[in-house]
């Protein structure tokens, strides 16, 4: 029993190796495709935040421009110099600045002094005139004279994957860019000379969440494709499993069926090596009891039921004795031309005087002829086994009904056999056809074992089941030749 046990946890262990090994893959497949979705995302932010520096710095250009053309030029020609504390001034530079701005999703801006970095103009009046509000980016402007640009993000990106939407104002691009004339204000200024640092803040929410929603595709779609791929290797696992634990119970049973062969083949040869040392002497004994018995009835003699529970004893032992002979040396059969109505009707007419006494009627139902190939003598036997059966099931109920039929169809030459007896225990109908297995309490267990090895040496299938109208019914099939 341990070794089975062992030799079906050998067999399933390779199929454990494959779980793991697929869950390896699943883990595996998982972390590539996490990792693939954050490239991905990265580069398309990469991508987002870049082209938002394109715009800013489009929008810094034109505004720039705007600036000149409009505020600085024609204040110039105006006024004669530049002060924003001027109210008209500053009111043309607010529409120049707001006109200019006004679809570029601007949330804050603000013009600092060239030299002392000073507010001059921002969206929100409060600010003007600050000097402590200059970074090191505009600082670093001023230094360089060239733009620069960051991006500030409210809500950390681990968190924004899973928020179903993002507050305007998450994600804000601050740019610094300088403000230069086109050309030269003063005699003696040089090309392009700088006025001012821009500051500005742009809410970049709206793109950003759009990167957002292409990483959760991403995501999204590489969970759906390794759960599904790892769905079809389990299912792929389960049946291979299942085939393999089928496989392994089939090879069990085969193990036990032929545990079972060779203890019952051992027994055979036992009990054909006992049988045949008492054959010959149990065969004096029967024809010496006949012989007394006949002389006691004749003689009238006292001890007449004595001699007849003698002979009767003897006559089963030595029936015992031919079962466990016949079982255990099967005989290969001829292969005559038979007749199986015939053989039947012969079975059934031996027995008709013992039926007769029980109160058993024996109806055949036959066409003229059922021809087959096989051994005439071993096929009587079988027919014979399975009527006495039969008559021997109704023994107790005191009579009965025997129905022999015999077919031919395209398939297979058929016979049947069914009594009106109490029929098979249904919690033992599958070991009814096993040797020495019998509900009798003076039966040997062997009639339908050597039956069921008769019709098989033909090449033929034997059938028990129970009448739906009650009763036992065997159905026996030959190969149609």
């Amino acid at each position: 029993m341990e070794l089975r046990a062992a030799a079906a946890a050998a067999a399933a262990r390779p199929l454990q190796f494959v779980k793991v090994l697929s869950w390896t893959l699943l883990v595996l497949i998982l972390g590539f495709s996490l990792a693939l979705s954050v490239v991905l995302s990265n580069y398309a932010e990469r991508v987002l935040l870049e082209k938002q520096k394109q715009f800013a710095l489009l929008l810094t250009e034109n505004l720039s421009h705007q600036i000149y053309t409009r505020f600085t030029l024609p204040t110039i020609i105006g006024y004669g110099s530049i002060a924003l504390s001027n109210k008209e001034q500053f009111a043309r530079l607010d529409q120049v600045i707001r006109t200019t701005i006004h679809s570029f999703h601007v949330q804050d801006l603000r013009l600092y002094s060239l030299y002392d970095s000073q507010v001059v103009y921002a969206l929100d009046p409060e600010l003007v005139g600050a000097k402590d509000k200059a970074g090191a980016a505009v600082q670093r402007v001023r230094e360089t004279g060239e733009n620069h640009f960051e991006f500030f993000q409210r809500t950390p990106r681990l968190l924004a994957l899973f928020l179903p939407d993002l507050k305007p104002g998450t994600m804000v691009l601050r740019g610094f860019a300088p403000v230069r004339a086109e050309r030269k204000l003063m005699a003696g200024d040089e090309e392009n000379p700088l006025m001012g640092i821009l500051e500005f803040s742009q809410d970049v929410t709206e793109d950003y969440v759009t990167v957002l929603n292409f990483e959760r595709l991403v995501i999204i779609f590489s969970l759906l494709t390794s759960l599904g791929l790892f769905g079809v290797i389990m299912v792929v696992i389960r049946r291979a499993d299942r085939l393999n634990m089928e496989r392994v119970s089939e090879k069990e049973r085969l193990e036990r069926e032929l545990l079972q062969q060779e203890k019952l083949a051992g027994m055979g040869r036992m009990v054909a090596g006992v049988a045949h040392e008492i054959r010959n002497p149990l065969g004096i004994i029967c024809s010496s009891a006949e012989l007394v018995l006949k002389r006691a009835r004749t003689e009238n003699s006292p001890q007449l039921r004595i001699l007849e529970a003698l002979y009767d004893e003897s006559k089963r032992l030595s029936r015992t004795v031919g079962d466990f002979l016949d079982y255990a040396r099967p005989r290969q059969p001829r292969q005559d031309e038979v007749d199986l109505c015939r053989t039947l009707e012969q079975a059934a007419v031996f027995l008709e005087p013992e039926c007769e006494k029980q109160g058993v009627v024996i109806e055949r139902q036959c066409p003229p002829s059922l021809p087959m190939k096989g051994d005439r003598d071993l096929l009587y036997r079988a027919f014979y086994n399975l009527i006495a059966n039969a008559m021997q099931a109704m023994e107790a109920q005191g009579g009965g009904r025997i129905l022999v039929q015999g077919a031919l169809d395209q398939d297979a030459v058929r016979v049947s056999v069914t009594d009106s007896g109490p029929g098979f225990p249904e919690d033992s109908l599958e070991q009814a056809k096993d040797p020495f297995f019998t509900t009798r309490d003076n039966g040997t267990g062997l009639g339908l074992a050597i039956v069921n090895s008769i019709v098989e040496s033909h090449g033929g299938r034997l059938t028990l089941s129970n009448s739906p109208e009650g009763g036992a019914r065997v159905d026996i099939a030959f190969p149609h030749r």
